[in-house]
């Protein structure tokens, strides 16, 4: 769908500058989703892995994140092996909800209410990000972090529409949950893509 230069908003690599690849397609449908426009998975113009792999490298990024829509639809092996061949590091946001193809570095699991996630995601993930909207959210986000790895990090971010109701929910969580962290969507702050 797009792809640009920019710095990591969300998570443990927030903060560090990263090549961001968007790919169109998703079936989860978040009702929130703020990139609806990715959601058909035929309607965006298609760009060659090569051209791709040097559209990165002329940025002088030395890391990828593959996000979406929902990235794990497409069979991302060859976009990955390219990229460590090219020696670009490899990360990956999904919601779990489709098998995860390719060698990753990284992978942000982010499940949805919308589509369970598949039971693979859970061994796989070396972080787990909740979107909470609704108070709701932090049984779900118990419900998988229940099926993680120990040392997988665990992170509470507000969905935007709502960041200050949400935000004083997740700072009483943490405070009787610390192994929790808050992840922010510091881009939208930085006012960045």
């Amino acid at each position: 769908m797009e792809h640009f230069p920019t710095i990591q908003g969300e998570g443990f690599h927030s903060g560090r500058a990263a090549y961001f690849i968007r790919l169109g397609g998703c079936d989860v449908g978040c009702h929130w989703c703020d990139v609806k426009e990715s959601w058909p998975l035929d309607v965006h113009p298609q760009v060659e892995l090569d051209s791709l792999i040097a559209f990165v490298r002329s940025s002088g990024l030395k890391l990828a994140v593959i996000t979406g829509g929902e990235p794990a639809m497409h069979d991302l092996q060859p976009l990955t092996d390219a990229m460590h061949a090219a020696g670009i590091a490899t990360h990956i946001e999904t919601s779990g909800a489709h098998p995860l193809t390719g060698d990753w570095d990284w992978v942000t699991f982010s499940p949805k209410k919308f589509k369970a996630p598949l039971p693979d995601i859970y061994a796989q993930a070396n972080e787990l990000k909740v979107v909470v909207y609704h108070k709701s959210d932090f049984a779900f986000a118990e419900e998988h972090r229940e099926q993680l790895r120990e040392e997988a990090l665990l992170y509470l971010q507000p969905e935007w529409s709502k960041r200050n109701a949400s935000m004083e929910l997740i700072v009483s969580y943490i405070a009787a949950h610390p192994e929790w962290r808050v992840s922010l969507q510091t881009h939208k702050y930085l006012e960045i893509p």
